[in-house]
């Protein structure tokens, strides 16, 4: 954005209607978002469910009795058919399944940053060989091969699940932090500071990487919520591990919860990984808004005084 403000020249007089741009951080409206916000108050809260929680509820796999009970106040969300709390199993299922988002953000957001930003400054045979990598990972079915991979490895912990999705979750970001790099590289400050003898891991380090981070944070984000989403519909399969909102889906599709309206046990979990979606694509969107200028809402002033 510009304001337009009133100066005078060399002689006094008032030259009125010069443009000034607007040099304000782009980060300062990033933070008054109530998108982010409330993302961030939703993610923040399964983030502490997720590393208290099992500390402070016990053991989730304690079977009793109480054999497939509604919802009281000794059993917060019933239980299952093995006499299992629900809610026990959902706080530890918090866990299990924000670690492997957590990891498969990271892990596919440092192999794209890799692939794409070096192999798009570099440029010749490691820019092609790279791309080609990318284009062969984005041609690949994504869940099919995530399901066989998975089908033939016996350990199936959540760092294991997570390592597996992450092969198929960075070529995407990789092409696209691929393009923002060879747009960058031809920028004049980019050429001033090749000319000037700095090495290339300081202009990549120090002069592209900072212009790339919105856009890293947002792909960071969404590989998250591809993790998570992932991650729970191979559990729901029975090909995930154990300790999951997806894999409570899987017992309670497997004890057909839902012909006997046991509600109480498939509803909690999927609501948990709907939520968590919901924040982070908020957080997402707030992201793109920094990115693109077009997709912000401008502000309507504050009436001062009387209509």
């Amino acid at each position: 954005m510009a304001t337009v403000e009133t100066q005078r020249d060399v002689t006094g007089d008032v030259v009125p209607g010069v443009v000034v741009p607007d040099r304000r951080p782009r980060w300062r409206g990033l933070l008054r978002s109530r998108k982010l916000a409330s993302g961030l108050a939703i993610v923040g809260f399964f983030a502490v469910v997720a590393v208290l929680g099992p500390l402070l509820v016990g053991d989730p796999n304690l079977v009793s009795d109480d054999r497939l009970l509604a919802p009281s106040a000794e059993h917060l969300l019933g239980t299952t058919t093995t006499g299992q709390d629900v809610f026990r199993q959902l706080v530890a299922a918090t866990r299990g399944s924000m670690l492997v988002g957590l990891v498969v953000g990271l892990l596919a957001t440092v192999v794209s940053v890799l692939v794409g930003v070096l192999g798009g400054y570099a440029g010749g045979h490691a820019d092609e060989s790279l791309s080609l990598v990318s284009n062969v990972f984005l041609v690949l079915p994504g869940l099919p091969l995530v399901v066989l991979i998975t089908d033939y490895v016996q350990t199936r912990g959540a760092l294991a699940i997570a390592l597996i999705v992450s092969i198929t979750a960075w070529a995407g970001s990789a092409r696209v932090l691929r393009a923002q790099t060879l747009s960058l590289r031809s920028r004049d400050y980019v050429d001033a500071a090749r000319v000037s003898g700095e090495p290339g891991w300081r202009i990549v380090t120090f002069e592209i990487l900072p212009n790339l981070l919105p856009l890293i944070a947002a792909q960071f984000v969404f590989a998250v919520v591809g993790g998570i989403l992932t991650e729970a519909a191979l559990a729901f399969l029975g090909l995930g591990g154990s300790g999951s909102w997806g894999t409570m889906l899987y017992f309670a599709q497997n004890s057909q919860a839902l012909s006997q309206g046991a509600w109480w046990w498939f509803v909690p979990p999927g609501l948990c990984i709907a939520l968590v979606g919901a924040g982070l694509a908020l957080i997402n969107f707030s992201l793109d808004e920094l990115i693109n200028p077009r997709l912000r809402v401008p502000r309507r002033p504050r009436r001062t005084g009387p209509a």
